[in-house]
């Protein structure tokens, strides 16, 4: 679409950039789709295939493994149901089959996994327009009834759930899953990006545990991941489940409208800017997504953009946390078109087929070229052509984007990282999988070559018993309740309102501190909820209506210790190495920050424990022979300095975003008796994030000095050494000794 007018020469647009549509290369149905299957397609206006559709197909039907990394609305769906089809309406597969337990006539079926229950449902949605008689595709999650559980148990052909509900439902009951487990001919992974790190590591331990009984029923699936363009998608899905080889489809023959897209640097706050577009935008009749960077701004942008909108459209908000009704209905009102604008984190699904998105607006780069790409695919899905805007935040990751757009628009998008042989997250597994079914060294093939030590550990810790060659559970517990895919820490804390007892929300335990410590403003929908009460041990908060103009942000210390030394090399006048930590850290205070300004207000403490986490990290050092051109008074400002910038530009070389980060700076580290810098993994066990620094630490500490110099600032600012989450205040910081130093490493 052409520029509106009001936004066509606003000064703060750093770069536009116009991908001009393209008409799209298209292929016949592969002869194996019985015409009934295509009847239904033709019905819902699809008579031929894109060629990477018709690609994926083939592959998959005849037995091989499938990676799919196309561009959004690229009809990756059409890709991987029509194999499922024929298996499951049609009782084709391609290739021959085992019989099945006993001699027992099974059929085949199919399932379906998503990162969140939205998602299955609207797949759900898109099945049953294809109106196929005697289909039987049915949802599987922690809304389902119990009659709905048995169906699909019974009779679901095609099973849309989520790792979570396989992981804790489905594979510890195996036994009553037979018919599944048995005839199991497809496994489809969808938006297969979203599993890295720890998350992706505990999946992936999931996917193994299913192939594992899989094949102790005798079936042997295929495995067909669907992700947006990543690099290395089939690697990526032999890491996921451990399947090889793997067919890798990556180019995208769809036709696809024009995309207008601007980097637009803020002249004040960015979420107020985005707040004012957002709104703008709706007033235009332009249904607007605002992708932002947490809860807390997702309620403030949706509020703000709603008070300059007025009632000309309704504008919500959407994030992690809300209860299924509340999800239901802003999907709902999305796809209709009802609702003209929401504000929101990624917890709204980015493979919901949102048709009719005219435009979206992404509040700081999400960490990632493939999560910047998947959201800006949400515009332009009904034909339309799509604006897309990225809003940078002053920090330095987006700023030095800004000066270096080829880096968005000429770079290949990252690979996904995950580190599925993290011992803190396979042992768990190992030990769930010995309650499903006695483990033996065999199922190396599973679980990797690590497999043996894990059952030493777990029998030496008393969770495992050997018996001759295997490993079984005794104890009467279950070991994936200890198990929380999304989370090390456990179950959700529940966040109850204290006057009716009401759970409003949810929040990861590991953030609990941090977010719902008594005194904490909690914003869910619009509302701000005050903590009063905070009960870790007991997995709840408690909460009471406000209207005080202000939020919090927590602040606290830590330390590190280096458990072992990996890896290391020499690093222009220092070294850098790369291994096992561990951080001890504690809240220990917060701020309260005005609302509309976000100027603090106070500094209030808190009496929180000490958290200890294990977990990996890269580090530099430096003798002090090195730093003699730096003052000994400014060496703590630059080393922590240095530190900021370096773990604001990570994400720019690694997919993680700085959230999933942290690090430490100090002038004199017992451990190395020198002054040393940490960049370490947010997640028990590491997560791949601190690996990759180590890889690349020549270019990414080079575009930290580059960032550092190249920052107009007099004395540090949010777009160089100033950091968001740092617990010291931004206390001490020194822009220009912070290059000084790093140039000792870089040059």
């Amino acid at each position: 679409m052409a520029l509106p007018e009001w936004l066509e020469a606003d000064p703060r647009i750093r770069h536009h950039h116009h991908r001009p549509a393209t008409a799209g290369v298209t292929s016949d149905f592969p002869e194996w789709v019985d015409q009934e299957i295509r009847d239904a397609w033709a019905r819902v206006g699809v008579t031929r295939l894109w060629r990477h559709q018709a690609l994926a197909a083939e592959a998959a039907f005849s037995g091989r493994h499938v990676a799919l990394a196309t561009g959004t609305a690229s009809g990756k769906t059409l890709a991987y149901l029509l194999p499922v089809l024929a298996a499951t309406v049609s009782g084709r597969t391609g290739f021959a089959t085992a019989s099945g337990p006993l001699g027992i006539d099974r059929g085949h079926s199919a399932l379906y996994l998503a990162p969140t229950k939205a998602l299955a449902h609207d797949q759900l949605r898109v099945c049953r327009t294809l109106g196929l008689p005697g289909w039987q595709p049915v949802t599987l999650d922690g809304d389902s009834e119990a009659a709905e559980r048995r169906f699909a148990r019974d009779f679901g052909g095609l099973i849309l759930s989520n790792p979570d509900m396989l992981h804790r439902a489905v594979l510890p009951n195996h036994q009553q899953w037979v018919r599944l487990l048995a005839s199991l001919r497809y496994v489809v992974i969808d938006e297969a990006h979203r599993y890295r790190g720890v998350f992706g590591a505990q999946v992936s331990a999931v996917l193994r545990r299913l192939r594992r009984l899989a094949n102790h029923y005798g079936a042997d699936p295929v495995f067909i991941s669907a992700s947006a363009t990543v690099s290395g998608a089939g690697e990526l899905l032999t890491r996921l489940a451990g399947v090889e080889p793997v067919v890798e489809i990556a180019t995208d023959d769809s036709a696809r409208p024009s995309l207008d897209y601007l980097l637009w640097q803020p002249e004040e706050d960015p979420h107020h800017e985005a707040a004012d577009l957002l709104a703008r935008l709706v007033r235009d009749g332009k249904q607007t997504l605002a992708f932002t960077s947490s809860r807390v701004q997702a309620e403030l942008v949706a509020l703000r953009a709603q008070r300059k909108a007025g009632d000309i459209s309704p504008i919500e908000s959407y994030r992690g946390g809300y209860l299924a009704a509340d999800r239901r209905e802003i999907e709902a009102g999305l796809q209709s078109g009802s609702l003209r604008g929401v504000a929101c984190t990624n917890a709204l699904e980015l493979g919901v087929d949102i048709s009719g998105v005219d435009a979206v607006l992404t509040c700081g780069f999400p960490g990632t070229r493939s999560a910047l790409w998947q959201q800006a695919g949400r515009a332009g899905r009904a034909g339309r052509d799509a604006l897309g805007i990225l809003i940078a935040r002053p920090d330095p990751l987006d700023a030095y984007l800004c000066e270096h757009p080829e880096l968005i628009f000429a770079e290949p998008v990252e690979q996904t990282i995950l580190h599925p042989e993290n011992p803190q997250v396979l042992g768990l597994h190992i030990a769930a999988a010995a309650a499903e079914l006695p483990v033996s060294l065999a199922d190396e093939r599973y679980f990797g070559t690590t497999l043996s030590d894990l059952l030493d550990a777990l029998t030496r810790a008393g969770h495992l018993r050997q018996r001759g060659a295997r490993w079984y559970w005794t104890r009467p517990d279950r070991p994936v309740d200890a198990i929380d895919l999304r989370s090390m820490s456990g179950t959700s804390l529940a966040v109850v309102e204290s006057a009716t007892g009401r759970v409003i929300g949810q929040v990861d335990p590991a953030a609990g501190d941090r977010t719902v410590h008594v005194g904490a403003i909690y914003l869910h929908q619009g509302e701000q909820w005050l903590v009063t009460d905070y009960q870790p041990a007991d997995g709840v908060a408690l909460v009471s209506r406000t209207g005080e103009g202000y939020f919090t942000q927590p602040q606290g210390e830590s330390t590190v210790s280096i458990l072992s030394q990996l890896r290391s090399r020499d690093l222009g006048a220092g070294q850098v190495s790369f291994g096992t930590v561990e951080l001890s850290s504690q809240v220990t205070g917060y701020l309260r920050r005005d609302e509309a300004t976000g100027k603090v207000w106070d500094s209030l403490p808190l009496d929180l424990p000490q958290r200890v986490l294990r977990t990996q990290a890269v580090w530099y050092t430096l003798p002090g022979a090195a730093l003699a051109g730096i003052a000994a008074a400014d060496l703590p400002g630059a080393a922590h300095g240095a530190e900021h910038t370096a773990i604001g530009l990570l994400p720019a070389f690694a997919p993680c975003d700085r959230w999933d980060i942290g690090g430490l700076s100090t002038t004199w580290h017992p451990d190395t008796g020198e002054l040393t810098v940490f960049v370490h993994d947010g997640h028990p066990g590491g997560a791949g994030f601190a690996e990759r620094g180590y890889q690349v630490v020549e270019e990414w500490l080079g575009a930290t000095v580059d960032r550092l110099r190249s920052c107009a600032c007099a004395d540090g600012c949010p777009a160089c050494v100033v950091s968001p989450k740092c617990g010291n205040g931004n206390n001490p910081l020194n822009k220009a000794a912070a290059a000084q130093l790093l140039a000792l490493l870089v040059g």
